[in-house]
């Protein structure tokens, strides 16, 4: 029985089955058996011991994708520690606020983030002789957490203000991963590939989905379009986890696709943000003995909401049904509603309340633990959900309301667009009106008129873009979501400056 988010390996397993390629060296790949996970882990949380830490002491890691990253994440909840990943594509004022907040006693960096840490801070390279030195092998029993203690801090990207920290309890991450393996085939002859950053829930989620299930999985630092396709070749991929983003980025490299051989991956799985039709359908053409699915979970209410029903066929855009043990209802200005409303919703993930943030957490999480997400959702006559959009995304224009989602997906729509973004941006007239940012599939070409146009015929007419921008890819924020203010930014800067 799991009581510990730390200690996630099956003891009645083979130790020897490989559990990790880390790839740090692209050239010179590392590989990590269960079993060598799983004693690092065990002598870095004695390594923490040995150092003056506490139980309930905050550890926090800054640092790009490595098997020493992975290892510090476990271990540090394994001594009754909350480890805290930071985003260290974050500004450095910000970096030191989130250490501030968080009280970090330890921080493991690796060599070009050191310089990112406030004066003083008491760190460990992950990536030199320090790290050798700080571990301490031998055994060491796994602490067992009190109820509802907190496992780990995840911080907010700060979109909207300062980043709040989301206290994640063991037991709710546990309920999580067991929701993601229960009822599921056998997964431990899986190999999958991870590229997404280890500060993100996409990416934890799925390196612990990998040691609960007995998996292997290749770690990539970062995410590049051609090393990623070349990974799946090289180490025999079957799973390929990613958020749309990286899909896109991916189906846009005919040449290399077209050199490996991706009927050996049987799971593609996009989690994070919606994926349009099109989308789908380039995915489905590049992996074509995959099965595709996506996901929408929130940090604060956990990775499992949705998913498929008995004889019930998710319809395109949709996200399908909530999960067994999920609770949700949409409330709209007059209370709940059957249809369309903000997303509210109940599982044992929910978070425990952001970190020193008392009002902040009363705003969204209410006494009797109902998240609410922010997200506006639909729900059809046969109670299939979707993601209609964000609250805090929504602009007036000329006095109508403007969810940017709904007018994505008219023009994702249209047969020759892969993805469309729209932002708004000021008007002396109208206060705010709606631009689109447009990436078009392969060997498709429209013009700007062609897109304004059909919005025109199939939405309201306040909701069509008054420019349209097409570009070769969107842009990326720091967890490989489409990076909506450096739009905003552009969409304000001349013409030249967003020409694909």
């Amino acid at each position: 029985m799991l009581f510990n988010l730390g200690k996630l390996t099956d003891p009645s397993k083979d130790p020897k089955a490989v559990a990790l390629i880390d790839c740090t060296d692209f050239a010179d790949p590392q590989t990590y058996t269960h079993e060598s996970l799983d004693m690092l882990a065990y002598a870095f949380a004695r390594g923490l011991v040995a150092r003056g830490l506490q139980p309930g002491d905050s550890v926090a890691l800054m640092a790009i994708n490595s098997a020493q990253y992975l290892i510090a994440y476990l271990g540090t909840m394994r001594a009754g520690m909350v480890a805290v990943p930071v985003n260290y594509k974050l500004a450095q004022d910000t970096i030191e606020l989130i250490l501030n907040d968080c009280a970090a006693r330890l921080v493991l960096v690796d060599g070009p983030r050191a310089g990112q840490l406030p004066p003083g801070t008491d760190a460990v390279r992950l990536d030199n002789a320090e790290w050798s030195a700080f571990l301490d092998h031998g055994p060491f029993e796994t602490v067992r957490p009190a109820p509802n203690a907190c496992a780990m801090i995840l911080y907010t990207s700060g979109s909207t203000g300062r980043p709040k920290g989301v206290q994640l309890s063991h037991e709710g991450q546990l309920w999580a991963l067991e929701a993601r393996t229960k009822g599921r085939a056998a997964i431990d002859q899986e190999r999958f590939i991870v590229a997404a950053p280890l500060f993100h829930m996409n990416a934890l989620a799925s390196c612990k989905l990998v040691l609960v299930a007995h998996a292997s999985m290749v770690l990539l630092p970062q995410f590049e379009a051609k090393q990623f396709i070349a990974a799946i070749e090289r180490f025999g991929v079957t799973w390929v986890t990613s958020v749309p983003t990286m899909m896109a980025m991916v189906v846009a490299q005919k040449e290399a696709l077209a050199a490996i051989d991706t009927r050996h991956v049987r799971y593609v799985r996009m989690g994070s943000a919606p994926a349009t039709d099109q989308l789908y359908a380039a995915v489905q053409a590049a992996f074509p003995k995959a099965t595709l699915a996506g996901g929408y979970g929130t940090t604060e209410g956990g990775p499992v909401v949705f998913g498929p029903a008995a004889g019930k066929t998710i319809p395109g855009g949709g996200l399908g049904w909530p999960s067994p043990g999920v609770e949700v209802r949409l409330v709209g200005p007059g209370g709940d509603s059957e249809s369309d409303g903000e997303l509210w919703m109940r599982t044992p993930a929910n978070m425990l309340g952001y970190l020193n943030l008392p009002e902040k957490t009363r705003q969204v999480l209410t006494e009797d633990n109902w998240y609410k997400s922010g997200d506006v959702f639909h729900r059809d006559p046969q109670g299939c959900y979707f993601f209609v959009g964000r609250v805090d995304d929504m602009f007036n224009c000329g006095g109508e309301n403007i969810y940017p989602g709904e007018v994505e997906q008219v023009i994702e729509r249209m047969p020759a667009v892969m993805q469309a973004i729209v932002v708004p941006v000021p008007d002396e007239i109208k206060g705010q009106k709606p631009v689109a940012f447009v990436v078009l599939r392969a060997g498709h070409e429209i013009g700007e008129d062609e897109v304004k146009n059909f919005v025109l015929a199939n939405a309201p007419a306040y909701q069509h873009p008054r420019k349209v921008w097409f570009l070769d890819s969107l842009p990326l924020a720091a967890t490989n979501k489409v990076d909506r203010r450096e739009l905003m930014r552009l969409a304000q800067a001349p013409a030249a400056a967003v020409s694909a």
